[in-house]
């Protein structure tokens, strides 16, 4: 009998999916809006499958990722999303996920995913390669991300819609001044003097 979690937090979402689990074989499904509630769900269902949104309130989907990995549950993970692939598919597979959607793409796509994933394999999109020459400036902006750490990630994007310090603390279940820190890194590591700036930068780069 397989099991399985969607966790998005939107409930249209959530029953498109589940409505293809159901057409899949899964007979228990589990749902969650946010990532606390996803772990909590992980812990006591132990589903097989995990399909995951990453922008979602308390706990990001790869601060799930990572602490699913850390528990050691046997759980498979497939990210879908509305992320751009370019900047978080790879972050999904280093991880722990083993296959990464689109939110963008055809139903067949996930139906595709969920099928290679429960057979034991990984469904990640290609990337686009060098040969498509990039301006300077993308290309050092996309090197700037790609040095920041999940974590530094997801607060860039929660800075860049707006939430304070607090807000974004209470949304990741961290502290103020974890956050505060992570603010500094942030804008030293961007090379930027304010969350204006930040704020910016992520939606020229579609991180949000």
């Amino acid at each position: 009998m397989s099991k399985a979690l969607i966790v998005d937090d939107h409930p249209f979402i959530r029953a498109t999916v589940k409505h293809l689990l159901q057409l899949e074989g899964f007979v228990e499904i589990y749902q969650a809006g946010d990532g606390a509630d996803a772990m909590q769900l992980a812990r006591e269902q132990r589903p097989d499958l995990i399909i995951l949104d990453l922008a979602m309130p308390k706990l990001g989907g790869l601060e799930v990722i990572s602490r699913v990995k850390a528990l050691g549950l046997p759980c498979k993970i497939l990210v879908l999303t509305s992320y751009l692939a370019v900047f978080f598919s790879t972050r999904c597979m280093r991880a722990g996920a083993m296959g990464f959607v689109a939110k963008t793409g055809e139903l067949d796509e996930l139906q595709k995913a969920i099928k290679a994933i429960m057979s034991g394999y990984s469904c990640f999109p290609s990337l686009p390669t060098s040969s498509v020459r990039r301006d300077d400036l993308q290309e050092t902006e996309r090197q700037m991300i790609e040095c920041l750490s999940d974590r530094e990630l997801t607060v860039l994007q929660k800075l860049a819609i707006g939430l304070g310090n607090k807000e974004i603390a209470e949304d990741m279940l961290l502290s103020h001044k974890t956050i505060s820190t992570y603010k500094t890194r942030l804008k030293e590591k961007l090379r930027m003097s304010s969350v204006v700036h930040l704020s910016k930068f992520a939606q020229r780069n579609h991180l949000i």
